[in-house]
């Protein structure tokens, strides 16, 4: 009966209850307003009249992604007294600004230390002719270099990459940095801490952030205070808040950790044990990652002291956390090229969605995909299509188990076009694939953290490495081809058979499909 009570009141007074309450009051304040407007009719017609032509011109000539676009002119021309002021208050957000200059400024005091070596550049510009393009717009637009000479040991489980981790992890010497979308409490993340709590004990600096909305249902608010009276420090990217900003829907969805300069970790697995498979939530849990050597690290250690440095004050002393050697531990298999990368929802570069295309515009013989999430805009669904009716073999493996409900019936919208087109489909039977992961001819690869929706493509702070003729494609693509053996071909019967409510759902979802 206690334990009872204890639910109960911890549901009435919990936080996430407690903001629910916040925002239902800021909404009636809001239609307060409105009433207050609507007393005078003719006038508040007359002006949202004239601003929702202006903004929908605007719109028009808006270097926007289509979906967004239509999106946002819906909503206007549907109800205009409330689209029209909801544009307004997104368009003027002081937080967006900061973070954007922030990070300018970041990016300014790092680009010393994000010049490529001429000799590679010359030497893949010769290897792979037409196909460098994409690694010279990931360093002039991205600014992100091209390393050789770099060791990267593909995990094609969440339980493999957390191993290797807590290896890696007892060799520090230095630091470690670490930067998760989602920490919770349980065996993976406390074996993690454990390490992190001995290695400061040894005199290791460990720097810990973890994205806000793990405060809503993981974590205590005070958890930092708690890390840091450990002596590790930690921050929380944007944490939640009960007011309507635009900024708090630009979640950090990166996974990446530094160790000493010399090593690195990125991919889909989070610190939580579902990744790990010890903890059952949707069945078994698919996922994958990649431990990155040698000089390409600096890219992940400038990525995570850019997010880092945000709201600091205090100049980075970045020389003491680049890569000044390694002795090699015979831990990964070194030879190829490497870009790791990041993508950012403040700028106007699509960095994720744009490697993605690359790959399957510039495709010879196949393209292996897995996601978790498939809700495309129109660019990418002519991409994936078009890249199978010139004859290539274009394969995407989705859970079968979804995690999101909403997800998986807006995933299902596209399944019938897809298919149509010569893009097969597959199901993974035992549960739920979050893997990000693509390959292609053999020759490229790409692992991290981006998936095939709206909210990787646009809206979060993403990572990625885009891998050239490394023996790890080898080992990527092969992982897909054994998932492959535990999947289901989604056939146009079953599109036909789906239910019909699963149906209507997701046509419906598709009109605020940006926001999902």
């Amino acid at each position: 009966m206690k334990e009872k009570i204890r639910g109960l009141w911890k549901v009435l007074f919990g936080r996430t209850t407690i903001f629910i309450l916040l925002i239902l009051i800021q909404g009636l304040i809001l239609f307060g307003g409105f009433v207050v407007i609507g007393s005078k009719v003719l006038i508040a017609n007359n002006i949202f009249g004239v601003l929702s032509v202006i903004i929908i011109i605007y719109l028009f000539n808006a270097r926007l992604n289509t979906s967004f676009k239509l999106m946002w002119i819906l909503l206007i021309v549907a109800t205009p007294v409330l689209g029209v002021p909801f544009y307004i208050y997104t368009r003027l957000q002081p937080g967006t600004k900061y973070i954007v200059s922030q990070l300018e400024k970041q990016y300014l005091q790092q680009r010393n230390y994000l010049i490529p070596d001429s000799d590679t550049v010359d030497r893949l510009a010769a290897d792979i002719g037409k196909e460098y393009g994409i690694i010279k717009y990931l360093y002039e637009e991205g600014h992100y270099p091209v390393y050789d000479n770099c060791g990267v040991e593909y995990f094609p489980l969440g339980e493999d990459k957390h191993d290797e981790l807590l290896r890696q992890l007892q060799r520090a010497r230095e630091f470690i940095f670490l930067e998760y979308f989602i920490i919770d409490k349980g065996e993976m993340w406390d074996s993690v801490l454990h390490i992190l709590k001995q290695k400061v004990r040894e005199g290791v600096e460990v720097r810990v952030m973890y994205d806000g909305t793990n405060t809503m249902l993981r974590l205590p608010k005070d958890y930092p205070v708690k890390l840091r009276a450990h002596g590790i420090k930690c921050k929380v990217f944007s944490p939640m808040k009960p007011f309507l900003t635009t900024h708090q829907n630009n979640r950090d969805h990166r996974k990446i950790v530094v160790i000493d300069g010399h090593t690195a970790f990125t991919g889909g697995v989070n610190l939580a044990d579902e990744y790990i498979n010890r903890k059952e939530r949707f069945g078994h849990w698919k996922d994958t990652a990649i431990m990155v050597k040698g000089r390409a690290v600096d890219s992940f250690t400038l990525m995570f002291l850019q997010m880092w440095n945000i709201d600091s004050k205090t100049p980075e002393n970045y020389d003491r956390y680049m890569f000044h050697g390694m002795k090699d531990d015979g831990s990964v298999t070194y030879g190829g090229y490497i870009v790791p990368y990041g993508d950012s929802p403040l700028d106007e570069e699509e960095v994720g969605k744009k490697v993605y295309l690359d790959i399957l515009n510039r495709a010879n013989d196949y393209v292996h995909i897995m996601t978790p999430y498939l809700i495309l805009d129109e660019e990418m669904t002519n991409a994936l299509i078009f890249a199978a009716q010139r004859g290539i073999d274009v394969k995407i493996i989705l859970p079968h188990v979804p995690d999101k409900k909403y997800a998986y019936y807006l995933a299902r919208t596209h399944y019938m076009e897809l298919i149509e087109g010569g893009v097969q489909v597959y199901e993974y039977n035992p549960g739920f694939v979050h893997a990000k992961v693509f390959t292609s001819d053999d020759m490229k690869a790409v692992v991290g953290t981006i998936n095939l929706d709206f909210r990787s493509l646009f809206l979060h702070f993403e990572c990625a490495a885009y891998i050239w003729n490394s023996p790890v494609v080898e080992d990527i693509e092969s992982d897909f081809n054994s998932t492959l053996e535990n999947c289901r071909l989604i056939t146009l019967k079953d599109c036909r058979n789906y239910s019909l409510f699963g149906k209507i759902c997701g046509k419906a979802l598709r009109l605020i499909a940006p926001l999902m």
